[in-house]
């Protein structure tokens, strides 16, 4: 996605829950989500669908409180905003500590499963998969996938190996064999482009604060979703994840004290209650 597209709906949603709701046991007034995602460019229609359809996938419980109606989070829900919390913050978009392992997965299912190749290839690919060769993935590090295989039922079709690379292997070509670091680069290239003329601009960093900081971290994740954390001294001199990372992170401090504000005037929360 570029930087310059406009984030799906859901996306915004799952980056406005982890701003206002993960971690704060509250659920959030519909009409406030409504009324940031208008500032945001997103109509109220369009809004609504995406709270029924994430609270119809189990992403998303209702509370109600007299005549309002008001969302909170569900344990998948949590989980997915932590994973992406963790991405964001914790381990970054540099690999710049890689050990030489190499996590390897393959699989073999029956023709018919079309659907649970198409989950398998998605969650792999989320998880910094990539196809080495067909029915072979191949990841950076020592990556966990047990939960992926057991949640889609696949563990009596899938094996998982740790592995390292022989002496004069050309790393750097099988990476390039087996992600579009091409593309993967033009990802973190545009969104810099992007967000820096918001970096340049203390005016228009402010006029809408709350709205610009959730298009900016739905942006960031949809770079960081599809990048597999390869290893940096294997790619181009000049990848740039870093500065792109480092721009992210300055235009949201800039924007995190005017976002706040704004979010106390225009977003309404009720406690969680406990599900009967």
């Amino acid at each position: 996605m570029s930087a310059d597209t406009s984030p799906r709906p859901q996306s915004l949603m799952l980056s406005f829950l982890g701003d206002q709701v993960l971690g704060r046991g509250v659920c959030v007034y519909s009409g406030s989500v409504i009324e940031v995602f208008a500032r945001a460019g997103v109509g109220e229609h369009a809004t609504r669908s995406t709270l029924t359809r994430m609270t119809g996938r189990g992403l998303l419980r209702r509370q109600r409180e007299g005549r309002r109606t008001y969302f909170g989070l569900t344990a998948h829900s949590e989980e997915i905003l932590r994973d992406g919390e963790r991405r964001v913050w914790g381990t970054g978009a540099v690999n710049d500590d890689w050990d030489g392992t190499w996590s390897l997965l393959g699989f073999s299912l029956p023709d018919s499963w079309q659907r649970q190749r198409h989950d398998l290839r998605a969650q792999l690919t989320w998880a910094g998969f990539g196809p080495l060769f067909n029915g072979l993935w191949i990841a950076p590090g020592e990556v966990d996938v047990s939960d992926i295989v057991a949640g889609l039922g696949l563990a009596a079709h899938v094996k998982v190996f740790r592995a390292r690379a022989d002496v004069g292997m050309d790393i750097a070509e099988m990476i390039d064999d087996t992600w579009d670091v091409a593309q993967l680069a033009a990802s973190y290239r545009e969104f810099s482009a992007h967000w820096r003329r918001c970096a340049e601009a203390d005016a228009a960093c402010a006029q809408d604060a709350l709205a610009l900081r959730l298009r900016l971290a739905a942006d960031w994740l949809g770079v960081i979703r599809r990048d597999p954390r390869l290893p940096v001294e294997h790619l181009p001199k000049d990848w740039p994840a870093g500065p792109a990372q480092d721009l992210f992170r300055a235009v949201h401090a800039r924007l995190d004290g005017p976002a706040k504000d704004a979010a106390r005037r225009v977003i309404e929360t009720v406690p969680v209650r406990p599900e009967a």
